[in-house]
């Protein structure tokens, strides 16, 4: 794990195979993520980045909650993650937070290839595939 920082309840670092890991900390209460979270979040992704494109694996095991509608939207639009977004993977053990996932991905962004799992070794093999492809395709 490369340059770790932490904000709030999320952890964001670069692995050994340049991608991008978020893993949200145990949420006891019901979580919504806004606004000021998202930017602080697109920071942070970023500055990991330093301009080169990378695939994201999102863990979301433990998450519960939900976005604001503010935050979906910046989230999946923000000309800087546009850019340096290859895939995303988002790793999850629960209906609710799977059903939050589906809903955004085809509400803001379904352009971003993306799957949904249970497991670290399943998201990280699909952003190798993916960073894999799109370096083919550079």
């Amino acid at each position: 794990m490369k340059n770790i920082q932490t904000v709030g309840h999320a952890k964001f670092w670069k692995d050994d195979n340049n991608i991008i890991n978020l893993k949200f900390n145990s949420i006891e209460d019901y979580y919504i993520f806004d606004l000021t979270a998202a930017k602080k979040y697109v920071s942070i992704i970023t500055d990991l980045c330093n301009g080169i494109p990378m695939s994201f694996i999102i863990d979301l095991r433990g998450f519960h909650g939900t976005f604001s509608t503010e935050a979906a939207n910046f989230i999946a639009k923000s000309s800087d993650l546009i850019k340096l977004r290859i895939s995303e993977a988002f790793i999850l053990n629960s209906i609710g937070t799977k059903l939050l996932i589906a809903s955004y991905k085809r509400i803001y962004d379904p352009l971003t290839p993306h799957i949904t799992c249970n497991d670290i070794d399943t998201a990280t093999q699909y952003c190798i595939e993916n960073s894999d492809l799109y370096d083919k395709g550079s």
